[in-house]
């Protein structure tokens, strides 16, 4: 991973405690990186009143951007800091994540972060639209933060696709970890890697009565493990941070995660063209549905949003 020079970050406006910028902050300062603090707002009931010429509904607009922009500057002083430079933006616009991955790519920003909440109830993380939409489309990685600390020797857990030879996974996987590298070496964390395996399909012991589900079980389990330890062992990660289960990914990873108490987890996306081979999908939709930490989201190199303009 590159040095993060260029942060953008999504402000909750309904919360005075913004830790997404308390991350982006604990992220920039040892590059003494930008920050760029992005707010999307859009009222509909402006854009409605007929009686208002053209002109008046944007002085309307512009009046609450003003509002809004005070607000922020005001909510900038109690997260001041030295080694970083925090600029503002306040934009109009009717569809926030597109907003924000335009201003993103526009800006060349190396990482978009942005707040999630805890479900006091569910005791999991809820991520709204706009985080479905910004991991989806956003060519730039996407941090969604909760709100705790991430403590010194904490855990990052990389979801890793071990199955495939696709040098598109491959590649992918080598991103991912290099990402979490750079992150455990700024905050003195333990990398690991997660890899789920498909169980015996219940239809060839089925139709095939010679067949041996176990040792077939087997066989699988040691090659995912084989092929994990080796990509492992090519980042200098120990064996010991490598975790195979039998189970789909949306299972494996959030229980492995948990059993870990990871800090933060990162997974990423393979698709040439669509969402056809990507694992945001229905996947990672289950797993960060589950999990209950940090998120990063990453796109292999030359993946193109369906929102950049030609």
């Amino acid at each position: 991973m590159k040095d993060l020079k260029k942060l953008l970050v999504v402000i909750d406006p309904t919360s005075d405690v913004q830790p997404a910028l308390a991350r982006a902050i604990e992220l920039a300062s040892p590059n003494s990186a930008d920050i760029t603090v992005f707010l999307s707002i859009f009222d509909f009931s402006y854009e409605m009143t007929s009686i208002l010429s053209g002109h008046e509904r944007e002085a309307m607009r512009q009046g609450v951007i003003s509002q809004r922009q005070a607000w922020l500057e005001e909510l900038l002083i109690g997260y001041t800091n030295e080694k970083v430079q925090i600029e503002s933006e306040v934009i109009w616009h009717n569809r926030p994540f597109e907003s924000i991955i335009q201003f993103a790519i526009s800006g060349n920003f190396d990482i978009i972060v942005k707040g999630t909440h805890l479900h006091d109830k569910l005791k999991s993380v809820i991520f709204t639209p706009t985080d479905w939409h910004l991991m989806r489309k956003s060519p730039v990685p996407v941090l969604l933060v909760k709100d705790h600390a991430w403590p010194v020797a904490g855990k990052i857990l990389c979801a890793v696709n071990v199955g495939s030879e696709d040098d598109d996974h491959q590649t992918l996987n080598g991103k991912i970890i290099e990402y979490a590298k750079d992150l455990a070496k700024q905050f003195d964390a333990q990398v690991h890697l997660v890899n789920g395996y498909p169980g015996t399909p219940v239809n060839l012991a089925i139709e095939l009565p010679d067949f041996d589900a176990h040792t077939y079980g087997e066989t699988i389990r040691m090659q995912h493990e084989q092929r994990i330890s080796y990509l492992a062992n090519s980042f200098d990660i120990s064996s010991d941070f490598c975790h195979v289960k039998e189970g789909l990914p949306e299972d494996v990873i959030p229980d492995i995660a948990q059993q870990i108490d990871a800090e933060l987890v990162i997974l990423g996306t393979v698709g040439r063209t669509g969402f056809s081979a990507a694992l945001i999908g229905n996947t990672a939709e289950h797993v960060i549905d589950s999990i209950n930490c940090d998120l990063l989201a990453i796109k292999p190199d030359g993946y193109r949003s369906p929102l950049e303009k030609d």
